[in-house]
């Protein structure tokens, strides 16, 4: 299937490639002129064979009625011999003499006086005619069948270069810009490897200070404005998360404390505001700061200490699976990527709604499934509902860009999808397993690790 998409995209690029249009207007713009050359040139020739056809007929013509007209001078001689095409007809349009290869009559009538043109005895005939003296009218004619081939043969000829030339050209054409677009078609492919999340590397440039060279310069400043752009708002980001963090925590902690202290639902209802907020700058910072700049610190933590971090900050969460055994992790970072799938499940179900996380735990991998009885995720959306500031349900559009940032760098992924009436998500971590070898120096004190539970609104 893979391979079947493949072919079928380079076929498309094929027609829609820049060598591919220029050698097609190269080959059109050859065939024009081709055409109109061939034209002329068959046209002029044609004309001169055709013209000295008619010199040569009329010379026969001439020679004949001279013959005649001299020997009419005098009396009781003798018509001369005629030969080929050749009739004297008398007055009455009667035959009175003919060449011996048409088989005609003396007294024989001649209808074809006036015809110059004239199929006669299966061969197509010019003639012209002459005054023969006291004689008649002298007709007199020349098979045109080699003319009629010649302008058959010229035609044809016109025909296979008007075929067989752009044919050529084009094939010709594609080579030469080919080779002459290479250096563009290659930096079409380094262009198309950037990643600005991960690197505006600029690109190198050709020896040869051409076009190409033109368009890569032009990149490579392009990139450098970018990069610059990137660092001045990431930097803008990071000045704004980090003056919001401080009152936030705050705010929060004291909400908290009111709320425990006064049982006031609003002020409860606050604290949970102030808890959303402080998430959410959470996720600005890990979107200010790139995937590259995030440092993982890695644990080994029991399942439950997860669980009850989950609890506690996303009420009403139906935890299924077996959560007895233990992850290989980023104890916080992991906390803030479900967080926010639990979140979203959540605001999604609605108060009435249920949202439910289960831990799927074998040696090759670890599965966390968020599943909510909410509409689920809109079809138009796509994979683009990973993208950040893009969200189906109104929300900042930050948690699933973060969430899968965090899987990818766990060396896991992150998927969505619609099941059972609800949207599905499903994040994968590699099993324990796999990285004792690497971590082997990371995987002590659990007891103590599990003790531990800060939650992730405390880390920046």
């Amino acid at each position: 299937m893979t391979r079947h998409v493949a072919l079928s995209t380079a076929r498309v690029a094929w027609r829609h490639s820049l060598r591919f249009r220029l050698a097609l207007v190269y080959s059109l713009v050859a065939l024009a002129i081709t055409t109109l050359i061939g034209l002329v040139v068959v046209t002029l020739l044609l004309g001169s064979m055709d013209r000295q056809f008619d010199a040569r007929l009329n010379e026969r013509a001439d020679v004949l009625a001279d013959q005649f007209t001299n020997l009419s001078k005098g009396l009781g001689e003798r018509p001369p011999a005629i030969t080929g095409f050749t009739v004297l007809v008398d007055a009455q349009n009667r035959v009175a003499l003919s060449s011996n290869g048409l088989n005609m009559e003396p007294g024989e009538p001649f209808p074809q006086l006036n015809e110059y043109r004239l199929p006669l005895q299966g061969t197509r005939v010019r003639a012209v005619t002459r005054k023969a003296g006291g004689f008649g009218t002298l007709w007199v004619g020349l098979p045109e069948d080699d003319l009629i081939a010649a302008r058959e043969s010229a035609m044809r000829a016109l025909l296979l270069s008007a075929l067989i030339t752009p044919a050529l050209m084009l094939l010709l054409g594609w080579w030469v810009g080919r080779r002459a677009l290479a250096g563009l078609g290659q930096a079409a492919d380094l262009a198309d490897r950037i990643d600005p999340t991960r690197s505006l590397a600029t690109l190198p440039l050709p020896v040869r200070e051409d076009e190409v060279h033109r368009l890569l310069a032009a990149i490579n400043r392009l990139l450098v404005r970018i990069e610059a752009g990137q660092a001045r708002e990431k930097q803008l980001l990071g000045q704004i998360v980090h003056e919001l963090g401080a009152p936030l925590t705050v705010l929060k902690a004291s909400l908290n404390r009111a709320a425990e202290r006064t049982g006031d639902l609003e002020v409860g209802r606050a604290a949970l505001v102030a808890d959303e907020l402080t998430f959410t700058t959470q996720d600005l910072m890990q979107l200010a700061r790139g995937q590259l700049e995030m440092k993982m610190v890695w644990h080994y933590i029991p399942a439950r200490t997860l669980l009850g971090r989950l609890d506690r900050l996303v009420p009403g969460t139906s935890f299924e699976g077996d959560w007895s055994g233990g992850i290989l992790c980023d104890p916080d970072r992991l906390t803030q990527a479900l967080r926010n799938l639990l979140a979203n499940a959540r605001r999604a179900a609605g108060p009435e709604g249920t949202v439910s996380l289960t831990l799927e735990d074998t040696p090759e991998q670890v599965r966390f499934v968020v599943q909510d009885s909410g509409p689920g995720l809109p079809p138009e959306l796509g994979d683009r509902i990973f993208e950040p500031f893009i969200s189906g349900a109104g929300s900042s559009g930050l948690g699933l860009s973060v969430s899968r940032q965090i899987a990818l760098m766990h060396g896991g992924n992150l998927t969505g999808s619609n099941q059972a009436g609800g949207a599905q998500f499903v994040l994968c971590l590699p099993g324990a397993a796999l990285g004792d070898d690497h971590d082997e120096d990371q995987h002590h004190d659990d007891t103590e690790l599990a003790e531990v539970s800060t939650p992730a609104a405390a880390r920046p």
